[in-house]
């Protein structure tokens, strides 16, 4: 295996297990000050991250077949917990089925809002990374990385929580709005926060590749999705 083939399996792999813990986690709302928020949100930065650098090193394709394939293993890991949650558990059992179900035992508003999320916030990622990559070129990392971040996530955290909560009159408009909002500000701090990261992730992938051999990986991406716009 190749060490290109290594980075992009290793980045996958952490894609791929924070987006679906975050998924599994996803319905338990906390309040941190004026903040309120989804508990999922504690490994999103850790998909922000291999979102930006999969961009970065393997291209738009490279994303958009990763997120395809998250959906579809979100979709294969709710049915496995629906399965579970069929089967009744034994009496010495230290989980019963009830408080089994009360955990993973979402509602299928709160599956379809996070899924739909999911997949629409990654293809809108994809589309601002590289419409700011084609505008500035190698340079601003930060503004690519970040502001895709932020201008996805505003779709995911809003479209999440009304299909999750308030089409099934879980919340009020208000508590909504509340929801939403609070928890988007919060990852657009987080988003912000992360920014060091991204520099962080491009140069441990530069000294693994080595920088020539990372600087050609980096164009590849680049002609093979700006070339076919």
């Amino acid at each position: 295996m190749s060490r290109k083939d290594i980075v992009f399996f290793v980045l996958t792999g952490f894609f791929i297990a924070n987006a679906i813990i975050g998924e599994m986690i996803g319905g338990k709302l906390i309040q941190i000050g004026i903040f309120t928020m989804s508990i999922g949100i504690i490994p999103w930065p850790v998909v922000f991250l291999t979102t930006d650098l999969i961009n970065e090193y393997f291209g738009k394709d490279g994303v958009r077949k990763i997120t395809f394939l998250t959906v579809g293993l979100i979709i294969y890991s709710f049915i496995v917990l629906y399965a579970g949650m069929s089967v009744g558990s034994a009496p010495f059992s230290p989980v019963s089925s009830e408080q089994f179900n009360a955990v993973f035992g979402q509602s299928m508003w709160i599956i379809v809002g996070s899924i739909t999320a999911f997949l629409l916030s990654q293809l809108i990622d994809v589309f601002v990374f590289w419409m700011v990559r084609k505008r500035t070129g190698h340079k601003l990392i930060w503004l690519r990385a970040t502001g895709s971040t932020v201008v996805s996530q505003l779709i995911d955290t809003f479209v999440v929580s009304g299909i999750a909560f308030f089409l099934p009159g879980k919340l009020s408009l208000a508590e909504y709005l509340n929801v939403a909002f609070t928890g988007y500000v919060f990852k657009f701090i987080i988003a912000l926060a992360v920014t060091p990261l991204i520099y962080a992730g491009h140069a441990a992938v530069h000294r693994f590749l080595g920088e020539s051999e990372s600087e050609k990986l980096i164009e590849q991406a680049s002609k093979a999705t700006i070339g076919k716009e």
